[in-house]
């Protein structure tokens, strides 16, 4: 492993979920949390050209960059292929990024949320040219990518680029480190067979794994009272080998003395503790949830273009992780799944999703509860 890596501790700072006034980003607030995070010696922070509309890296530029000396912290963004079609508009991004860091050259950059077809654009626009240019011109130091899909495509992406990428950025928490969705596991293991340092993003789940089952939080109390219950979830993904770090998108400064509680004299995971997982992801696996497989057969002939394997894993995720006599915890996976799509109001109830569905799911009357829950 690269020595400079060797410097980075194991908890990173998320800058994606800061503390909020309306909708600005409360800088009094995120000012104590960097200190916080700094005087414990931690020092590798995680932005991105998209998060909070371009505000977050802004604001690490204000409450650390123009506050501590540059070679006390590590900085990583990164670029969004989405939404480039030209490698004059990636060239834009990169500097306009600079500008916002105010910095000389950025730590670590990234390719963002790259999945099998965004690693073919990249070829095709010029994108991994351009970054290795950069980092011949002192502009980078360490460059990577950020990956959401199969540990498949992953292969099949590092077989393209392998040489060029020094990490990956992957999503790993124990709910889904067997999901077949996510595919945690198989994805840190086709990392660690290429030898390429991991950093870990959703150890979390996006909150989801602190919001438990009441049985599966009385596992955790019974084995260690005085612990958390996000710091089960951190610690499981800091105990892997390989890990550079660990983001955490702490959003208060109660989130981040919690986390500095137990990571600043970090302790792997014994035996008993991970007895003690198996046991709640049994507990929240056993809870009841709609029987998709995801096989996607009730999509194509659906005259309101729902995509319902998606609201039923939206659904899901409610049931496992929400109270369902509240609003739905996940109200913005609702509104991703439906941005581009129908919403579950709109079906029409002609019944062809029913008619193709191998599980013989009673999709009419479920999508009538998820907008019941997630539209009034």
């Amino acid at each position: 492993m690269n020595k400079e890596f060797e410097t980075i501790g194991k908890l990173g700072f998320g800058f994606m979920r800061l503390p909020m006034n309306g909708s600005e980003i409360d800088m009094d607030e995120t000012n104590k949390m960097v200190d916080a995070f700094m005087e414990k010696g931690f020092n590798y922070f995680d932005t991105a050209y998209v998060y909070i509309g371009g505000k977050s890296e802004v604001a690490l530029r204000e409450s650390l960059v123009k506050r501590y000396p540059r070679e006390s912290f590590k900085i990583a963004s990164k670029l969004p292929l989405w939404d480039i079609k030209t490698k004059e508009e990636i060239d834009k991004i990169f500097n306009e990024t600079m500008e916002r860091l105010g910095l000389d050259y950025i730590d670590f950059y990234l390719l963002h949320s790259m999945n099998l077809d965004r690693f073919k654009q990249a070829e095709e626009m010029g994108a991994w040219d351009y970054i290795k240019e950069k980092k011949a011109e002192g502009k980078i130091k360490h460059i990577g990518f950020s990956f959401h899909d199969s540990a498949e495509h992953l292969e099949e992406a590092l077989k393209m680029c392998a040489d060029d990428t020094e990490f990956i950025q992957l999503q790993i928490n124990y709910i889904d480190w067997e999901s077949d969705n996510v595919q945690s596991r198989k994805c840190y293991e086709v990392a660690r067979k290429y030898n390429k340092p991991i950093i870990i993003m959703e150890p979390v789940k996006g909150g989801s794994l602190v919001a438990l089952p009441t049985k599966a939080q009385d596992i955790f109390k019974e084995v260690n009272p005085e612990l958390s219950i996000p710091s089960w979830a951190i610690r499981y993904c800091a105990s892997l080998d390989g890990v550079l770090t660990v983001l955490s998108g702490m959003s208060d400064m109660a989130q981040m003395e919690d986390n500095l509680s137990y990571m600043a004299d970090f302790k792997p995971l014994n035996d008993t503790e991970y007895k003690a997982i198996d046991e709640a992801v049994k507990i929240i696996n056993e809870v009841p949830t709609i029987p998709c497989t995801n096989c996607k057969y009730c999509v194509d002939g659906c005259p309101m273009s729902i995509n319902i394997p998606r609201l039923f894993s939206v659904a899901n995720q409610n049931k496992k992780f929400g109270d369902e006599s509240k609003k739905p915890y996940n109200m913005r996976s609702y509104k991703d799944a439906t941005k581009d799509k129908g919403l579950a109001s709109q079906c029409i109830q002609c019944g062809a999703c029913e008619g193709h569905c191998p599980q013989h799911i009673e999709i009419i009357e479920e999508l009538k509860k998820i907008a019941a829950a997630y539209e009034e």
